[in-house]
């Protein structure tokens, strides 16, 4: 273990992806404007000199940087950009306490922080630079472009809209009062609860042992997060999960308020068969001008965009790269 900027780092290569020995890799942390230390791996194409085009990479939400995050970042330096995967606040490696909340303010200065870290690197072409949110994180993405003009191309795949989630259940099912106010009586009830005994229970991350009549994405969950193919010690989905409370502000937000006023590229990658292609369609839907894209993957479920699929083959990053560097000049 080393540590850094107070945190513990793993030396080891401990991700669920192999290493490619075409990029140089090595463990970086920086400073968020909230005073957390980010945890990330930084991944550099090898033998090429001069200033680069830099991608910043995080998610799925509940994920940590050795699982798809990480797999992204290390395939965009083979490709030659400068790539850091990071764990947000409050998981994995990063700082932060209580462990395993989040917010999306806080995830936002995450990614802008990310962006601070590559803008102030000697390799990296400022001028350059763009990030990659996966599942949750590539709401997360797309709310960072509203705010953040430094970032040239935004990549959202296999998006999740996680104040949707919270606010109106999956595929909308709890989307009335009665229903919210249900679901606000119960997370406040544990808000209490957890104040008194001066604890944050964990929620339980993906569901195991796997239900028989289990719906068909939860079984494609189980399938990445439990099982060696994206198993990971430090994966909130792998393991116990969010705090209980951790939805709270969620709740209580909506993302994507200006996002018709992003001028900035954005591309929205879902899978042809993914439970979540309704997500990314609407959010695509606010999107103004011509520099913004929505691109189909076919046959493709939502986890397969997580790492390629049964056959590694899912993930578009012939796409992912022509556009971001179409979109960097």
């Amino acid at each position: 273990m080393i540590k850094e900027n107070g945190i513990c780092l793993t030396e080891e290569w401990d991700k669920v992806f192999p290493k490619d020995d075409g990029v140089e890799h090595k463990k970086v942390t920086f400073k968020n404007h909230f005073g957390i230390s980010l945890a990330a791996d930084m991944y550099c194409p090898k033998n090429v000199s001069g200033k680069l085009p830099a991608v910043a990479v995080s998610g799925p939400f509940g994920a940590v940087k050795e699982q798809s995050s990480g797999l992204y970042a290390q395939e965009m330096a083979k490709r030659g950009f400068v790539a850091i995967a990071f764990d947000p606040s409050f998981t994995g490696e990063s700082g932060g306490t209580p462990r395993f909340v989040h917010s999306p303010d806080i995830n936002v200065e995450d990614f802008q922080s990310a962006v601070d870290f590559l803008s102030n690197l000697d390799t990296v072409d400022r001028e350059k630079i763009s990030i990659i949110g996966i599942c949750g994180w590539g709401g997360m993405a797309i709310q960072t472009a509203c705010i953040d003009t430094r970032i040239k191309a935004t990549v959202a795949v296999t998006m999740y809209d996680m104040s949707r989630i919270a606010g109106n259940g999956y595929f909308d099912s709890a989307d009335s009062k009665e229903e919210r106010v249900k679901a606000r009586k119960a997370i406040n009830a544990q808000r209490t609860l957890d104040f008194q005994k001066e604890e944050l229970p964990l929620g339980g991350g993906v569901v195991d042992p796997l239900p028989e009549d289990a719906p068909d994405f939860v079984k494609q969950y189980y399938a990445y997060y439990k099982t060696p193919r994206g198993y990971h010690k430090r994966s909130l989905n792998s393991n116990g999960g969010w705090a209980k409370t951790a939805g709270t502000s969620l709740m209580n937000t909506r993302l994507f308020t200006y996002a018709d006023e992003i001028e900035n590229a954005v591309l929205i990658v879902l899978g042809e068969k993914a439970h979540s292609r309704y997500m990314g369609e609407d959010a695509f839907k606010l999107l103004k001008g011509d520099n913004k894209e929505l691109y189909i993957v076919p046959n493709a479920t939502h986890c397969d965009l997580y790492d390629g699929g049964e056959k590694k083959d899912k993930i578009p990053f012939d796409k992912i790269e022509n556009f971001i560097r179409s979109n960097l000049k």
